[in-house]
C-alpha cells in the first residue's frame, strides 16, 4: 500500500510474480515484508513445485509449460542444419567450400551442448546423422551457390529422421505418402541413389508444382509425382505390387514448429484434434494395407499424444500380430511418452532436449509374411477412383560416375 500511497503503483508487485522469482527467477529482488513472507512459506512452495512435476509425469520445471509454450521457449536455441544431398556432391567437398568461404569447421559435434555453443562463422558435423552439418541459428544461406544449385538442403534435424530411420536400399519401391513439400522425397531419393522408385503424393496442386521444382534443382530421378489424394490409391494396382517401403508424414497439428509467427502459437482445440487423429488412423490403416510392404515410419511435427503414440497403439491394436513396433534409432535421448507398453519404442525430438524442431518418429515392421489383415478394408481403395496425373522431375544435371560434382 506504501508504493500506492505514494503514488508509485508500478512497484506492486503481486504474489504470483514473487512466487516465480522465488522458484523459477533469480531470487527475489524485494526487500521489506512481502521478501519476509515468501521466505518463510519456501519450503511449502517448493515441496508442491515437487508434487506438481510428480503428478505431471516431469522432471524439469520447463516442462510443466504447455506443450506450445515449451517450444515457443527454447525456439532460439535451434541451429540452422544443412543436409548435403549427395546426389550431386559429397560431404568432404561441401566442407571445403564452405571452408573457403571462411567459415570455421570444428569437426563432428561430440554433444548437443557443442550444437548448443555454436556462434559466428562456425560449424560442425552432426553427431547423429552423417551427411548433416551445422551452423548457428541466425546462419542465413539460402542465397549461397550450394543452397541454389541443390548441392545443399535446408532441413531440420528431426525432418531428417524419417527417411534415416526408413533406410530402403537402393533398388527399393518406395511411397512418400503426403510428400509435399518434398525435403524428405529428396532425401529418400539420395538414400536409394537415384536407384529404384519413389512413388510421390501430395493433394494440393500447387504444393505438387512446387516440388517438382524443388526435386528438379536435387537432381532426383525415378520418382513418380501425382496429384493424389493418398487415401484414394488402390495398394492392390499392380503398379504398387514392389513397394515394401512406407514413409506417412500426414498432415498434423504442427505444434512441434518453432518456425511459426505470433499468434498461431494457440493450442488446438479437443475436437481439432479428434479430428486430426481420426484422419492419422485412416492414412496410416491405408499404408499397411500395401501387400509386399515391410517397413513403414509415421512420423507428425506434432507434440500431442493424441497424434502420436494414441495413433500408433489403437493402429497395431486393429493390425493384431501384423507388424510390430521396431526400437526407431535406440541412442536418441528421447523416447515416446508411456502411453502402452512398448510406446518408448517410439523416438520424439524437442528443441529444449534435442535442438530441433518437435517430432515424433515411429518405425513400424511386418511381422511376418502373409500376416492377416484386419477384417476391415484399412482405407478407400476406391474402385472407380481416378488416379491424379502422374509426373517425373525435370531432366536434372548428370551425377559423374567416379566422383560426386564439386562446387568451386
Amino acid at each position: 500500500g506504501a508504493a500506492v500511497s505514494r503514488g508509485r503503483p508500478h512497484l506492486v508487485r503481486s504474489p504470483q510474480v514473487l512466487v516465480y522469482d522465488l522458484l523459477f527467477g533469480k531470487g527475489l529482488k524485494c526487500g521489506g515484508r512481502w521478501k519476509a513472507l515468501a521466505r518463510r512459506h519456501r519450503a511449502r512452495l517448493e515441496a508442491e513445485l515437487a508434487r506438481m512435476k510428480v503428478r505431471h509425469k516431469v522432471s524439469r520445471n520447463e516442462d510443466l509449460l504447455a506443450p506450445e509454450k515449451a517450444v515457443s521457449t527454447a525456439a532460439s536455441q535451434v541451429p540452422r542444419y544443412v543436409r548435403v544431398n549427395t546426389l550431386k556432391t559429397c560431404v568432404d567437398d561441401v566442407i571445403d567450400f564452405f571452408k573457403r568461404q571462411g567459415y570455421a569447421y570444428l569437426g563432428k559435434a561430440a554433444s548437443v551442448e557443442e550444437l548448443k555453443a555454436l556462434s559466428g562463422k562456425k560449424f560442425l558435423l552432426d553427431l547423429h546423422l552423417p551427411e548433416l552439418l551445422v551452423f548457428p541459428s541466425q546462419t542465413d544461406l539460402h542465397d549461397n551457390l550450394l543452397y541454389t544449385s541443390g548441392h545443399i538442403i535446408l532441413q531440420d534435424k528431426a525432418s531428417c529422421l524419417p527417411a534415416f530411420l526408413l533406410g530402403p536400399v537402393a533398388g527399393s519401391h518406395v511411397i512418400d505418402a503426403c510428400a509435399a513439400p518434398g525435403n524428405k522425397t529428396s532425401h529418400l531419393a539420395a538414400i536409394l541413389k537415384n536407384k529404384g522408385q519413389i512413388f510421390a503424393f501430395d493433394v494440393d496442386p500447387k504444393r505438387v508444382a512446387t516440388m517438382n521444382t524443388l526435386l528438379t534443382r536435387a537432381g532426383v530421378t525415378g520418382c513418380q509425382l501425382a496429384q493424389q489424394d493418398f487415401l484414394t490409391v488402390d495398394p492392390r494396382d499392380p503398379k504398387y505390387s514392389r513397394v515394401t517401403h512406407v514413409l506417412l508424414d500426414p498432415s498434423c497439428s504442427g505444434s512441434g514448429l518453432v518456425t511459426r509467427g505470433p499468434g498461431e502459437e494457440v493450442a488446438p482445440s479437443p475436437e481439432r484434434l479428434q479430428a486430426l487423429a481420426g484422419f492419422q488412423r485412416r492414412v496410416l490403416n491405408h499404408a499397411l494395407s500395401f501387400p509386399a510392404l515391410q517397413r513403414l515410419v509415421y512420423s507428425t511435427c506434432s507434440l500431442h499424444q493424441e497424434e502420436n503414440e494414441d495413433v500408433v497403439q489403437a493402429v497395431l491394436q486393429e493390425w493384431g500380430s501384423a507388424f510390430r513396433l521396431v526400437t526407431a534409432f535406440p541412442s536418441w535421448p528421447c523416447r515416446g511418452l508411456a502411453a502402452f507398453s512398448g510406446a518408448e519404442s517410439c523416438l520424439r525430438a524437442s528443441p529444449a532436449e534435442t535442438l530441433t524442431h518437435g517430432f515424433f518418429v515411429a518405425v513400424l515392421e511386418r511381422c511376418k509374411e502373409g500376416a492377416a489383415a484386419p477384417s476391415f478394408l484399412p482405407a478407400a481403395a476406391k474402385e472407380n477412383s481416378q488416379p491424379g496425373k502422374g509426373m517425373e522431375p525435370g531432366a536434372a544435371p548428370k551425377k559423374r560416375k567416379k566422383k560426386k560434382q564439386r562446387v568451386k
